[in-house]
């Protein structure tokens, strides 16, 4: 089989004695909190739920204030949550409660997704206003006294956007990736369609967090090494746990020559662990996350994370027949394929007119 696997000890390797302190205090931080959820969870008693509650409350903002003092110094870690105007600050909270959420199901899991990324691209690429612009001429649909035209002023951002190929890791990552990739076309005054590149990596579940391996299969990925060299590369994964997935698949592109110009990875929520790890281990790479959360636990799933972000996307596939790129795509329904049609056009050239690896 050809394949590319990467342990966990090799991630581990590039963190500093400071991060695995940090991370050890913050590992201490939640183990009180978890306590405190075990009463929530258990308790009778309306003085001590509120007890635990306020407990908890101060805990979490211990947490937040402790991640917030370790990522203002690193510039490769970009969180919507500790950059952006407070005002801001409940939208991000209000998308992040409902995707966490265990009563929020598909159709409405997937809207807050897209809502999600909506507000990543703005973090990634809204900056400082623009003296350069691009002008919008649209035609309305009102036609009396005679066709109306609307012009609309955005920011010109051709030179940061133009140049991007996405890259899908993992099912969870496919309409992420569509969603940024629709967002580029539509601030694009060329309407760029970005290229994709499509990489099967998978982590060995019967393994910890401690010794989990990252397995990237060349034989079941489809992408152009050459399209590769130069670009600004985009993965969208909404969940960044440990971020052995991502140093996977640029550590291969890397052995094999490829430079790429930038690597921009945007989560919906990462992991302390997982985005130290990120910036420790690939030069010029930036990780865009709407919000942060503090550990991970044995088996490498974030906490207080929301679940299973590939399945709540996609829905879960039958253990004996998992369904392949194309059958996923099928199955987003009518909706999902007139509004990223040309998305999906990319993602089809990509897998039927490119031979895996």
């Amino acid at each position: 089989m050809n394949k590319v696997v990467l342990k966990a000890e090799d991630l581990d390797g590039f963190l500093t004695d400071a991060d695995k302190a940090n991370l050890s205090r913050m590992d201490g931080l939640y183990r009180e909190a978890l306590a405190c959820f075990n009463i929530l969870s258990t308790t009778r008693l309306e003085s001590e739920h509120r007890r635990e509650e306020d407990t908890l409350i101060k805990l979490y903002n211990e947490m937040g204030s402790l991640m917030q003092e370790l990522c203002k110094d690193e510039k490769g870690i970009q969180v919507y949550s500790f950059l952006t105007p407070h005002e801001s600050h409940p939208e991000a909270s209000r998308v992040i409660a409902k995707l966490r959420d265990s009563r929020t199901e598909n159709e409405e899991f997937v809207y807050y997704i897209q809502r999600a990324y909506e507000m990543l691209f703005k973090l990634a690429y809204g900056g400082t206003p623009s003296s350069n612009k691009n002008y919008l001429v649209v035609r309305t649909p009102v036609n009396v006294p005679v066709q109306n035209f609307a012009i609309h002023k955005i920011n010109n951002i051709d030179d940061k956007i133009e140049n991007t190929v996405m890259c899908v890791m993992l099912r969870g990552a496919l309409l992420p990736s569509m969603i940024l990739s629709k967002e580029i076309e539509e601030y694009s005054s060329h309407a760029y369609a970005t290229p994709f590149a499509l990489f099967k990596i998978n982590r060995d579940e019967s393994k910890h967090e401690n010794n989990m391996e990252y397995i990237l299969d060349l034989d079941r990925s489809y992408f152009n090494l050459e399209s590769l060299d130069g670009r600004d590369l985009i993965f969208a994964d909404p969940m960044n746990a440990t971020g052995g997935s991502l140093v996977t698949v640029v550590k291969y592109l890397l052995g094999e020559g490829i430079k790429p110009r930038s690597v921009r990875f945007f989560n919906v929520i990462a992991a302390l662990k997982g985005a130290l790890r990120v910036v420790r281990a690939l030069e010029n790479c930036c990780v865009y996350t709407l919000w942060m959360d503090p550990v991970l636990n044995e088996l490498a799933y974030i906490l207080p994370g929301l679940g299973d972000a590939g399945d709540r996307i996609n829905g879960r596939d039958l253990p004996e027949c998992p369904r392949n790129i194309i059958q996923l795509v099928a199955d987003y329904g009518g909706n999902i394929a007139r509004l990223y049609r040309q998305q999906l056009k990319e993602i089809e050239d990509t897998v039927l007119g490119t031979a895996p690896g």
